[in-house]
């Protein structure tokens, strides 16, 4: 297997030097020779390096947002269609430039709205001022959406930013350790949703996500139910879209613009 895997690598370094740019970022140029398998393509490189840094990919898109900033116009609705880009449900981060009324065309990230450039990298180490018109995500952002869409596929990145250790009681977490937004989407919606565009991605991002023990996540969501239940008590017509405007669990203040 060892002999394999070198004879593998062999190869794999050979085709990835000989079509290698002199502006190949060395940083990922680094990380792709660490790898057990050697990436055979500038990239695959790329995509390898931020596939391994969720949560720099993460910063690095929400910063990109923030360059872009709220397109004049847009506010943070819910579609029941796939044609108007809008999503289905407010879990679904929002994202204006994947919408068809502010999209900005081949070239341009459809999760930040700046250039792509190549190998879907988020600036012109190149210097000719030209996007990959054949791109529409930059290698960092396809990563950062699946860390805010899927939080659990990186349950280990974020216990290890814990050092391991439940983000409530303290105490060390179990394997069955559960992956929790400290301030819930539901919440996000009913009284954040006024909120400027690329603030509202640090609610999917990693400030607003931890790992607790399954016994304290369960405690937390009986609790801001019971939150819920009591203002339906107090108000039985109160909106839904007012229902979530309680106090909840896990109020804590937690670094939104981090």
């Amino acid at each position: 297997m060892s002999t394999w895997r070198d004879e593998k690598n062999q190869k794999a370094r050979a085709r990835l030097e000989k079509r290698l740019s002199a502006l190949f970022p060395g940083c990922v140029l680094s990380h792709a020779l660490r790898q057990p398998l050697i990436p055979p393509t500038q990239r695959r490189a790329v995509e390898s390096y931020w596939r391994h840094r969720p949560l720099l990919a993460d910063r690095l898109a929400r910063a990109l947002a923030a360059r872009s900033g709220q397109p004049a116009g847009w506010e943070w609705r819910l579609g029941t269609g796939k044609d108007s880009g809008l999503p289905m449900s407010f879990r679904v981060p929002p994202a204006p430039y994947r919408e068809a009324a502010f999209a900005r065309g081949p070239g341009h990230c459809c999760v930040c709205g700046q250039p792509v450039y190549r190998l879907g990298w988020h600036c012109d180490l190149w210097d000719d001022g030209k996007p990959n018109r054949n791109a529409t995500w930059h290698a960092a952002c396809v990563v950062a959406w699946q860390l805010w869409t899927v939080p659990p596929d990186h349950l280990r990145m974020l216990k290890l930013r814990q050092q391991r250790r439940c983000a409530t009681s303290g105490r060390r977490l179990l394997k069955t350790a559960e992956v929790d937004h400290r301030v819930p989407l539901f919440a996000v919606w009913a009284e954040h949703r006024a909120r400027p565009w690329p603030e509202l991605l640090a609610f999917w991002g990693a400030p607003n996500l931890q790992v607790i023990n399954r016994t304290a996540h369960l405690e937390k969501c009986a609790g801001e139910a019971a939150a819920r239940a009591r203002r339906r008590a107090i108000d039985p017509d109160t909106p839904p879209e007012e229902e979530f405007a309680v106090p909840l669990a896990d109020r804590n203040p937690i670094p939104i613009s981090g």
